[in-house]
């Protein structure tokens, strides 16, 4: 298991403490993180990089962990 070059990153933790807070950012997070992430969260706007988003559209979770545990691990 390797660690993954997004992480840890500012953006990142943004995100995951937003679908934290919020359940329908969360399930959105879920199912289509890339959409998720472009409609934001209330008035926050998060800005990933290319690698950063690329990564996020990959990822396949269904709990909020599981989601934690690909960003944080290859």
């Amino acid at each position: 298991m390797t660690v993954n070059i997004i992480y840890p990153n500012h953006e990142i933790s943004r995100i995951i403490t937003a679908a934290v807070i919020n359940m329908r950012f969360r399930q959105d997070l879920l199912t289509n993180p890339l959409n998720a992430i472009e409609e934001g969260y209330g008035d926050e706007t998060f800005e990933l990089n290319q690698a950063q988003s690329d990564r996020l559209a990959k990822i396949t979770a269904s709990t909020l962990e599981e989601f934690s545990f690909k960003i944080i691990f290859a």
